[in-house]
């Protein structure tokens, strides 16, 4: 068993799942990277966590100390450690985008909002929130470990990358188009791309594709990142048949609009 761990720092080759469900979704989504668990005494399903363990060869300790010194001032039950790993985005696939996103718990919501309708590829462009603290896993709950996520300096090296026979979708406040579930566009290859929480998307993002903007009323002044990017991904992932909705026939019974 490794030494106990210690609090995360961003500069660590490794991080933790913070909660049982996140070190569960770790053991079976990424169990090569898994480098120990620690749970508590009276965590309930210890037999469970230990047989799993035991089946991948993961150090397995019931450890109330290990548990503190990383979770801080949660009371948390089960944590796995984990070597950080490179992602790599499908080129085929859609993409999402986020330009400096600035805060943890949407990038790990956004996470699991673009699993849940069956997006699996997450550029991460200029920087911004760091997606292997152990916030942005927990809110993600195991999600960061199925969605491939690949940091780029900037938009020209993603395009430069994976923008061959692709269409991109910059949403922006002063979008060209206002989206609704009659006029998303089809795409075979698209990437929906979003900005930071305060100040949005630069200008220049209007040369890259078709901006859109979602309507809102005039008592916000602009929607949630991460509901921004569960509105924009459902009506794209149900339109082009890349979801759950299974294309334009599953859009129609499913869009509740």
């Amino acid at each position: 068993m490794p030494e106990l761990p210690k609090k995360y720092k961003k500069d660590f080759s490794h991080s933790y799942a913070l909660g049982p469900f996140p070190t569960f979704e770790l053991l079976r989504r990424r169990p090569e990277q898994a480098l120990a668990v620690y749970f508590r005494a009276d965590f309930h399903d210890q037999e469970k966590l230990q047989a799993l363990c035991a089946q991948l060869g993961v150090p397995c300790q019931c450890s109330a100390k290990a548990l503190e010194r990383i979770s801080q001032k949660e009371v948390c039950y089960a944590a796995g450690v984990f070597q950080k790993y490179p992602g790599q985005l499908g080129p085929h696939a859609p993409h999402a985008a986020l330009v400096q996103p600035g805060d943890m718990g949407n990038l790990g919501t956004i996470q699991r909002t673009l699993l849940g309708f069956g997006v699996k590829n997450l550029a991460l462009i200029g920087g911004g929130a760091d997606r292997w603290n152990p916030k942005t896993i927990r809110a993600s709950m195991g999600a960061a470990f199925q969605v491939e996520a690949e940091e780029f300096p900037d938009f020209p090296a993603y395009l430069a990358r994976y923008g061959a026979g692709r269409e991109i979708f910059p949403f922006m406040l002063d979008g060209g188009q206002v989206l609704t579930p009659e006029n998303v566009p089809q795409a075979a290859r698209y990437t929906l791309v979003f900005g930071n929480e305060a100040t949005g998307l630069p200008p220049e993002y209007q040369r890259y594709g078709q901006s859109l903007f979602i309507a809102q009323s005039p008592e916000v002044d602009s929607l949630n990142l991460a509901v921004a990017v569960a509105v924009g991904t459902y009506l794209f992932v149900n339109r082009n048949g890349d979801g759950p909705g299974g294309g334009r026939q599953g859009y129609e019974k499913a869009c509740p609009f």
